[in-house]
């Protein structure tokens, strides 16, 4: 009887980009990190590409891959993003997929996914066609190849969706096992009940459709799927190994699928180390052939269906309910709010169904006489999306157009084109998912409808915001000060809002900080300068100048003009406003610098509420992360000043500290405090100095503790990775250099004192890749290292050496490549 075991993880994140900026701002409860996607990617997505296997005494014996031996698929959202800021594990995710074509019979271990995590049943047919073939588009973007199957948002099916991915030519789908209503035999007439989880999930089922078309279905092992992600199954990967093939049994006699699905993030973020716990199960089973790693592409292939199913139409894997999570107050939340209610529910889909509706019979209005076919274009624009280039989109905008389009129109059918996708990104099931109307994921999807609604404001016969909010404002808040839906837009969306100027404006308040040069991207917007004075008297600065800004997504545009008074510190005025014409931009400038030459900034001041109005800004327009960019060096200066002080402090009291506590008096919490500080200032600074001196660490280790203050663990771990993670990119680039290495030596053997925990995992993966790249040619060439003045033999001992400091089995993989 054959065995084969299939894990899938459903990794995604919710949608976070700024609707206006189309970026992930700076998110404090993240840090050390930028945000929530660096954070996670940090903990699971990139540990997932490079697992460890390790030997009995936790030494690291290889570096493999999760994703190439399980079945996974990527938010496409996600992967846009990733695809930017975490390119190398983007790339290792692509090169995984296509490890696993070779090693599963031609079946890639990715799948697609409706593309922003839409509750498919609860939309509308023409946006679950639009979801589908986005998500397939993506995919096929990134992964090179059609995906056979496709991860439904939460699960969440109806027969209406089945249909539509059958349609677009999807093989099959994951569901859980109380999913399923009903199976019988193929060819025979009697179905049996098996609602309550009592389906048997170790095979696949076909779902015959209405249509005539069918789909295959995968009902996961929900007992197990359930450990893992709830009952810390991760803890053990023997555990993990074991509870895995508990889910065969002897008293079947076809070939057994055991496969089980949760959330990706499980493996490392939500489970620290849980990559690892995978990683072991993975070769456990496979090393001692208890069972054949698969994908469902290829059981599929191997082991077509013998029997169908009908499923529990309206259903999910994450609420006992059905879909009520996604639309009323079922019940379903996260535990950790007792008293409140999610009633605001219901009221926010009613809402957002309103607001779909009067988009697309705007997008319908507005397109009438400009596309062959508005929704075709819709459901095509995923390629546009996928590549904004100049040329792309003008392609796309050609093929779809009845007639060559002008500027004007151009900006039309794209702002209605984006009004269309973020009318999607509003329905991103995470909006409903949590506890409280004003938590950011709910606040986020709002942020998407108030972005919809600003680029329809032109194109609808009439407005309806208005409305919208009327009916927003039936949603209520559990927490009073939040109020009602109606008010968490007033307060989180609108604020939120930019236009072309306010783009404008950030430029001219931050070009007294930054140098822009002639042309410069501003987020999703890009900027040509095409006048710009600055003058300096003291701390004084002056900036004036035109710019014209374009949309890089609606290719919207505008020209405008400034004058920026910047007094030093955080003290700025600005005055900001659509381009009026020469004369009177000439006119302003002349004005502004004459003042400015004779040292009357009061009359500058009046001269910009004369030119400008109330069109003025000050650091508080920032956009948030440029904002933060600036404080940093504003207060630069002044942190330095603050840092010398108490170090001084501590250097003068420290022997008057030391007897205070000799005698038995307690030492003042004003000297502690003044000590932690001062101490953990100078740890930072040894690890971001030249060289590392080991002997004063300990000294300052042996002072914090003697003090009875902590380590600043969060700060200091991520310079000292930081640190060794750079100092490991320079040994790969030059290994035959004994300097580098070296000093590696020592900043490790400093690591190991320190009594943090610093994350080695990237410097191991320098380390592995040094050691199969480089290793062979290096140690058979030890007679070139040593013509260049280095022994040869020292130069391998102090590689062994690195490799044991960084947990790495060394003998073990000398022996392998057979140098030892």
């Amino acid at each position: 009887m054959e065995r084969f075991l299939c894990i899938h993880g459903h990794f995604y994140q919710p949608p976070r980009e700024n609707p206006w900026l189309e970026s992930v701002e700076i998110q404090d409860s993240a840090y050390p990190y930028h945000d929530w996607n660096e954070r996670i990617t940090a903990e699971c997505y990139a540990p997932n590409t490079a697992s460890r296997n390790l030997d009995g005494e936790g030494r690291i014996l290889g570096i493999v891959s999760n994703y190439a031996r399980i079945s996974f698929n990527f938010g496409p959202t996600l992967l846009s993003w990733m695809e930017k800021y975490s390119p190398d594990t983007y790339v290792a995710i692509l090169a995984a997929d296509r490890q696993s074509i070779v090693w599963r019979s031609g079946h890639g271990a990715a799948l697609a996914q409706v593309y922003n995590h839409i509750i498919m049943p609860l939309a509308t047919l023409r946006d679950k066609q639009t979801q589908v073939r986005w998500g397939i588009r993506d995919f096929e973007h990134r992964f090179q190849r059609f995906p056979e199957g496709m991860w439904l948002a939460e699960t969440a099916v109806d027969t209406e969706t089945l249909e539509v991915l059958a349609e677009a030519g999807i093989r099959f789908t994951i569901l859980a096992s109380h999913q399923a209503r009903g199976v019988r035999k193929i060819g025979a007439s009697r179905w049996h009940d098996v609602s309550g989880s009592r389906i048997d999930p170790s095979r696949a089922y076909l779902c015959r459709l209405p249509s005539g078309r069918s789909i295959t279905i995968f009902f996961y092992d929900g007992p197990i799927s359930q450990a893992v992600a709830f009952e810390k199954l991760l803890n053990s990967g023997e555990q993990f190994a074991a509870r895995l093939m508990s889910g065969f049994s002897s008293h079947r006699s076809h070939p057994q699928l055991v496969h089980i699905a949760t959330d990706g993030e499980t493996y490392g973020h939500h489970h620290h180390f849980g990559e690892m716990a995978l990683g072991y199960a993975l070769d456990h089973i496979e090393g001692n052939g208890l069972a054949r790693l698969t994908n469902y592409g290829e059981y599929l292939e191997l082991h077509p269906p013998t029997h169908e199913a009908q499923i529990m139409e309206n259903s999910s894997w994450s609420c006992v309910h059905g879909i009520e999570r996604w639309r009323s107050n079922c019940g379903c939340n996260s535990g950790g709010n007792g008293g409140w209610n999610q009633q605001w529910r219901g009221p926010l889909r009613d809402a957002l169904d309103w607001l779909n509706s009067q988009l697309a019979a705007c997008y319908e209005d507005a397109m009438d006489g400009c596309l062959k076919a508005p929704w075709v274009t819709r459901d095509d624009y995923i390629d546009a999306v996928l590549d904004r280039s100049e040329e792309n989109v003008a392609a796309f905008l050609l093929r779809h157009s009845l007639r060559p389009l002008d500027e004007d129109a151009t900006v039309n059918v794209l702002c209605m084109l984006e009004m269309q996708r973020h009318a999607m990104l509003m329905y991103t099931s995470c909006g409903w998912f949590f506890d409280e109307l004003s938590g950011l994921e709910t606040v986020q999807i709002i942020q998407y409808a108030g972005r919809a609604l600003q680029l329809a404001e032109r194109y609808c016969t009439q407005s309806i915001e208005a409305e919208f909010l009327e009916r927003l404002s039936l949603a209520g808040s559990n927490i009073p000060e939040q109020g009602n839906g109606a008010d968490i837009y007033e307060k989180h969306v609108k604020p939120a809002m930019i236009d072309l100027v306010e783009v404008g404006a950030h430029y001219a308040v931050s070009s007294v900080f930054e140098d822009y040069g002639e042309e410069t991207d501003i987020f999703s917007y890009r900027a040509f300068r095409e006048d710009f004075l600055t003058l300096r008297s003291g701390q004084m600065q002056l900036a004036v100048g035109r710019i014209f800004i374009c949309s890089s997504i609606t290719r919207k545009a505008d020209r405008v003009s400034f004058c920026t008074l910047y007094f030093g510190g955080h003290a700025l005025n600005c005055g900001v406003r659509s381009f009026l014409g020469e004369d009177a931009y000439l006119a302003m400038k002349e004005d502004v610098v004459n003042a400015f030459n004779e040292v009357d900034f009061a009359a500058i001041i009046r001269l910009m509420d004369s030119h400008f109005g109330m069109h003025t800004y000050s650091l508080r327009d920032l956009f948030l992360d440029e904002q933060r960019h600036i404080l940093r060096f504003i207060i630069a200066g002044t942190l330095q000043e603050f840092e010398d002080k108490f170090t001084t402090l501590y250097e003068n009291s420290r022997s008057l500290m030391g007897f205070l506590r000799d005698t038995g008096m307690p030492v003042p919490h004003r000297f502690t405090t003044t000590a932690e500080t001062a101490l953990n200032l100078e740890l930072q600074k040894m690890f971001t100095s030249e060289t590392v001196e080991i002997d004063r660490i300990g000294e300052v280790i042996n002072e914090l503790r003697g003090w009875n203050v902590r380590i600043d663990n969060v700060a200091l771990e991520f310079t000292i990775r930081r640190r060794l993670e750079a100092a490991m990119a320079e040994l790969l680039e030059n290994p035959e250099k004994d300097e580098p290495l070296g000093k590696l030596i020592l900043l490790v053997e400093a690591i190991v004192v320190l009594p943090i925990d610093v994350n080695l995992w990237q410097a191991q993966n320098i380390y592995w890749a040094l050691l199969h790249s480089r290793t062979s040619d290096l140690f058979a060439g030890s007679h070139d290292i040593e013509r260049q003045g280095i022994q040869g033999a020292s130069w391998i001992e102090s590689l062994r050496k690195l490799g044991e400091l960084l947990y790495f089995n060394v003998d073990a993989q000398l022996v392998a490549k057979g140098v030892i």
